[in-house]
This record gives C-alpha cells, sequence and structure tokens, in this order.
C-alpha cells in the first residue's frame, strides 16, 4: 500500500510539472528568470509529493514556493491548485500545529493571491494575456475582489474542513477500536478473576473437609496402635471408618454444587464436635441463649468454619487438656443479631514459640476471614495465659437474621367474626 501511495505522489507531481510548464508557455510574464518559474514549480510539487507522509514540511515547502514567487515574479498559475492536497494532508495527518498553521494559511493565502493576480493583470495592461486572470475576470466584468477573495477562501477551506472531518472521524473509529478491546480485555479479566475466585473457594472446601476428616483419622489411627481391649479398638476403627465416609461425603457436596447440603440431618455444629470426641479429644461445649435457624449459606459458613478451628485445635492443641466450644446466640431483643462460635484449646511452650499455637499456617485462618466477611462476619483470634498454661482462642462473629415478628392478631380474628 506505502508503495501504491508513493507511485501517485510521483505521478501527480509530474503531472504538475507538466501543466505548470505548460500554462507558464502561454501566459504573459515580466522579463525574468525562467530558471524562477521551473524553480516554483518544483517546489509546489515536491511540497504535493511530500504531503502524505511530511505534512510539516510540504506545508512550509508551499510557502517557500510562495515566497519564491513573489521575488521571483512568476504568475499565480492554476497548477498551484494542486496546493489543496497540501491542506487536506496538513488537516488530516498533521500535528496541532501543523493543523493551526494550515488554517491560518486558508485565511492568509487568498488575499495574498487575488493581490497579486490583480498586479498581474495591471502589469499586463488590460490585454489579459493571464491564463488565471482571464479566466476570473475576462468574461465577466461583475466579479468583484470581494468575490475573488470569497472564492479563494471557500477553494481553500473545502480540502481543509474535509481533511479535518477525516481526522476526528478516524481518531472515533481509533477511540471506539480501543473501547471495544479494553471492554474485551475487562470481560476477560473478569472471567479470570471469577474462575479464580471459583478455584480459590474450591481449594478452601476441600481443605476444609479434607484437612478436618484427616486430623481427626489421623488422631484415631495414632491412638489405636495403644489399645488392647479389641471391643476399643472396633469401635475406633468403626469411627475411623464413619469419619471417612463423611469426608467423602462432603467432597462430594463440594465437587457438585447442585446438590443440596444436608447439614441438619447430619446433626450440623453438634456432629463436628461429635467426631472430634470420637477421636478421642476431650471436647467441653456451652451454648448461650436461644438457637435459632439459620439461612443455608450461613449455615454453611458457620459449619466451615467450626470446622476449621476444630482442626486446628486438634492438630495443633494438648491432647490431655480439652477443648472448649461456646455458642453465644443473641438475644431475641438484640440490637446486634450476631451469634459468636468460639474455640479455645490449650497449647503447649513448643506451638506458641513457632507462632501457631492451634491457629494453623496455611490457609485455614485465611479462608475462614473470606468465609465470614462474605457474610459480614468477622473472625477474631487471641492468645492468653491462664491457670492450665498458654490457650489460643478463635472466635467467629456471624450475624444472624432475626426472626421477623408475628402480625398482630385483630379482635374480629380472635373473636371468629368478620371485622
Amino acid at each position: 500500500m506505502r508503495a501504491e501511495e508513493g507511485f501517485a505522489a510521483a505521478a501527480a507531481g509530474t503531472a504538475i510539472l507538466i501543466v505548470g510548464v505548460a500554462e507558464l508557455d502561454r501566459t504573459w510574464r515580466p522579463a525574468g528568470s525562467p530558471v524562477m518559474d521551473v524553480v516554483f514549480l518544483l517546489l509546489v510539487a515536491g511540497a504535493v509529493v511530500a504531503a502524505r507522509w511530511e505534512p510539516a514540511a510540504a506545508l512550509g515547502t508551499a510557502w517557500v514556493a510562495g515566497l519564491v514567487q513573489l521575488v521571483a515574479g512568476t504568475p499565480v498559475l492554476l497548477a498551484e491548485a494542486a496546493l489543496v492536497v497540501v491542506l487536506f494532508a496538513a488537516a488530516r495527518w498533521g500535528r496541532v500545529a501543523t493543523v493551526l498553521a494550515a488554517a491560518a494559511t486558508v485565511g492568509v493565502a487568498p488575499v495574498l493571491g487575488v493581490a497579486w493576480v490583480r498586479s498581474l493583470g495591471v502589469r499586463a495592461g488590460g490585454r489579459g494575456g493571464h491564463v488565471l486572470y482571464d479566466l476570473l475576470t475576462g468574461y465577466s466584468r461583475q466579479i468583484t475582489v470581494w468575490g475573488l477573495l470569497l472564492f479563494g477562501v471557500t477553494f481553500l477551506a473545502v480540502p481543509f474542513l474535509t481533511g479535518l472531518m477525516m481526522r476526528f472521524l478516524s481518531r472515533a473509529r481509533t477511540a471506539q477500536a480501543a473501547r471495544q478491546v479494553a471492554e474485551h480485555d475487562a470481560r476477560q479479566a473478569q472471567e479470570i478473576a471469577r474462575l479464580r475466585d471459583a478455584q480459590n473457594r474450591l481449594a478452601r472446601d476441600v481443605h476444609d473437609v479434607v484437612g478436618h476428616s484427616l486430623t481427626v483419622i489421623l488422631a484415631q489411627a495414632e491412638s489405636a496402635q495403644f489399645l488392647d481391649d479389641p471391643a476399643r479398638l472396633k469401635t475406633t476403627m468403626r469411627t475411623i471408618a464413619t469419619s471417612a465416609r463423611s469426608s467423602l461425603h462432603d467432597v462430594r457436596e463440594v465437587l457438585e454444587p447442585a446438590r443440596e447440603p444436608d447439614r441438619g440431618r447430619r446433626g450440623g455444629l453438634d456432629s463436628l464436635i461429635d467426631t472430634v470426641r470420637s477421636s478421642g479429644q476431650p471436647v467441653e461445649t456451652a451454648e448461650v441463649g436461644e438457637a435459632r435457624p439459620l439461612p443455608p449459606e450461613f449455615d454453611a459458613v458457620a459449619y466451615r468454619t467450626l470446622q476449621e478451628m476444630l482442626t486446628n485445635a486438634l492438630k495443633h492443641g494438648r491432647r490431655d487438656r480439652p477443648t472448649r466450644v461456646e455458642r453465644r446466640w443473641p438475644a431475641p431483643d438484640s440490637a446486634e443479631a450476631t451469634l459468636t462460635i468460639e474455640v479455645t484449646n490449650s497449647v503447649d511452650a513448643a506451638s506458641t514459640r513457632d507462632g501457631l499455637g492451634g491457629l494453623g499456617g496455611g490457609q485455614g485462618i485465611a479462608g475462614m476471614r473470606r468465609r465470614l466477611e462474605s457474610v459480614g462476619g468477622s473472625l477474631d483470634i487471641r492468645r492468653s495465659v491462664g491457670p492450665d498454661g498458654p490457650t489460643f482462642t478463635a472466635a467467629a462473629n456471624l450475624p444472624v437474621r432475626s426472626p421477623a415478628p408475628a402480625p398482630p392478631l385483630s379482635s374480629s380474628s380472635v373473636s371468629g367474626r368478620p371485622a
């Protein structure tokens, strides 16, 4: 495409030279050097050839051609009309300064051109002999100077405004294409973020399910090797099988979102506590306030959060000290309807030195926080030293929807008569 444009520009420049030389041959002019006429035509042709790739240089060359014309006395030629290409190119592809210079040219060049044409006509003694002057004034004496100026401004303004319009249209198309690309990239980024979020959520769910079950199974398997009583060993193995079966069920729930969780059928939060007890870890429980059903999404968050807290307590806490689980339900008339699930376990000195102390060092804490924050809750972790040594406490604060009050009974409904 660039080679074709170069060929077209070279052809246009050659045509300007041929037409200009032929026009000079028929035009009266005062005595002067024909070399300057050729220089003038070369400048005009050069400006047209360079207009597409160097609009600023082409506009400057056109003005230099005008100065050469004034100094050498070269008459105004029809071949100069090709300079409208320079104005078009300056408005279409030039920089801001080039566009402003082209706009000034539209206003200034006609004034200089009309003055120069009239001067040449007067020098010709009113006998004509100048092609452009004869064309404009020879056949209609009613054409005035203002008419010539209006014609010149219009003749130059049309290509300039056309180039300016095409410039704005091109920029609008470019901006639209860039906006479409940006919207496409934004959609891709949103899709990637959605997939990553789903992947992270799946990883958290699998971590909670498998981590809890494996921790319970490991604790039971370790204690089984010290059991001499076949009945107790059989009970332990049965508990291991139950934990594995429950873990498999939970994994299927995670991998098949369409399935409805059955926390209530399997005991919900109490089943988690019973599973930890069955592993041999003593658990003390306390429940304050009146329990109420939780919405499904809140119930799932409470279940997974308690599961992770018990897993950390079982993994990092002391086995000779009980783990305490406390659930505090809000009062029915409480302004802040928040369920607090608190798990406290004792730790040894080594656990406190490594900074874990029953809290876990992997994704567990971050996962619990993200789960709770997704429903407007929070996680509070604190370390304290009591009579039995250092303890760690993890408290999950979960908002609870207060039950809607029952509508008051009207007197008519009490009496059984319509109002």
